[in-house]
């Protein structure tokens, strides 16, 4: 099978939640003397995450309302078979992709923005506040509050932002507002001004912005696009239609690869394996593929850590590069964060995951492999994913072994475009240091 489908009916019910099935159980958030606080969360956060950001159920019900938006978006998205690329890779590999890029914003990240829009109009408030990198997740967060009549402020991340200037009309289409972080906006983001007016700007300080403005604003909430539990929640679709889909093909998954930066696409994908991986169902290699630039799961410490540069949220148990980290202004904005999702730590922690790390001009050799082979420009974040993949269809061209390996495909690169033509051009730097 090259396209396999699946009907509306197929959409999945109900959530998967891994904090029940976890090898050992997943460490509490703590208060800071610094300053992050628990008694913020019920501020800025709906009650419907809130309570999913601390369950352990297995399965929570997926609101008719979502399900109803997840058809209009698309779902159940494709499951390709990429024989153009084990074609051109000459590899006894069965590389397969899961078409995330389908959502009218092109990622995955409208699976949990829809969610968490749903969740704060129920609760009565009248905006959110957000962050993004490369764009993605404030675009899809943008669309999801205009479908449920919600304002919507997005602090982009400055380099992203002078990066991708169409990010910025997409989410202006969809009614987003959008500032460059740090910005004059909020009493942090001035502090970092004045000590760097050409700070180019970290997905931790531009969590810092929308978190102040969400506290200050009691019609306002918080929304975030990876990272906390019930983010990968709501992204479980994605692995729990996979499933479907492999049963289709009779397959069973050798390998799992998706690009991590806070991890919500990645748990998204593999979380409902994992189980399986457990209780020996599979027998399945876990890759989280990641910037060499910013490599958290790689090189970061195991240790309790802010999601944010200023040190408002609560301190989790994560892998971290230091929440003061600023990496370097690498096209995958949407990877360019210090931390890891704790429940992907944990599974890294216990070995069920390994991460592995590819620079940037790597992983644009891969994308432009992948759009010759395939037909689809993927986004530098998911280029990640295909320059492991590709790394794991040439070991089975060398050992002879006819693995299946599938990547979760999280997003197009049609908005990505310079950083291609600076790749082809061959002015763009390896790991922009």
């Amino acid at each position: 099978m090259y396209k396999i489908t699946l009907d509306e009916k197929d959409i999945p019910k109900k959530w998967y939640n891994i904090n029940a099935d976890l090898p050992v159980p997943l460490p509490e958030y703590k208060d800071s003397e610094e300053g992050g606080n628990l008694a913020n969360l019920p501020k800025i956060f709906s009650k419907g995450v809130l309570e999913q950001e601390m369950s352990t159920e297995r399965w929570i019900k997926i609101p008719k309302e979502v399900r109803k938006v997840y058809k209009m978006i698309g779902r159940p998205s494709p499951l390709f078979r990429a024989t153009g690329l084990e074609d051109m890779l000459d590899t006894p590999a069965k590389i397969y992709y899961k078409r995330e890029d389908y959502s009218p914003t092109g990622s995955h990240k409208l699976n949990t923005a829809i969610a968490q829009a749903y969740y704060a109009k129920q609760d009565g408030v009248e905006k959110l506040t957000t962050e993004t990198g490369a764009g993605q997740w404030g675009t899809a967060l943008s669309l999801a509050c205009s479908m449920m009549d919600l304002e919507c402020k997005v602090y982009m991340v400055k380099v992203s932002f002078n990066q991708k200037p169409f990010r910025k009309t997409i989410m202006e289409l969809y009614g987003g507002n959008v500032i460059p972080s740090p910005s004059n906006e909020t009493e942090f983001g001035r502090k970092i001004l004045a000590e760097n007016p050409e700070h180019p700007g970290s997905l931790g300080i531009a969590i810092s912005e929308a978190m102040e403005e969400a506290l200050q604003n009691e019609k306002a909430y918080y929304s975030l696009g990876s990272v906390l539990n019930h983010v990968l929640l709501h992204q479980t679709v994605i692995g729990l239609e996979t499933k479907k889909q492999l049963e289709i093909a009779n397959e069973s998954p050798d390998v799992m690869i998706g690009c991590v930066g806070g991890g919500s696409n990645f748990g998204g994908a593999i979380f409902p394996f994992i189980k399986d991986q457990i209780d020996g169902k599979i027998d399945c290699k876990f890759l989280a593929a990641e910037p060499k630039s910013c490599p958290t799961l790689t090189q970061g410490e195991y240790c309790y850590d802010f999601g944010d540069t200023a040190g408002m949220t609560p301190r989790m148990k994560m892998y971290s590069l230091g929440h003061d980290f600023i990496p370097p202004s690498v096209h995958a904005g949407g990877l360019r964060y210090h931390g890891m999702s704790p429940q992907v730590a944990l599974l890294v922690k216990e070995k069920l995951v390994e991460g592995r790390t590819v620079s940037q001009n790597e992983i644009f050799n891969a994308g432009v492999t992948f759009a010759k082979a395939e037909g689809v420009v993927p986004a530098p974040e998911t280029c990640h994913a295909l320059k492991v993949a590709m790394d794991e269809a040439k070991v089975c061209k060398e050992t002879g072994e006819e693995k299946t390996i599938i990547v979760s495909f999280s997003g197009h690169g049609m908005l990505d475009l310079q950083g291609y033509a600076d790749h082809l051009a061959g002015i763009l730097p390896d790991d922009c240091k």
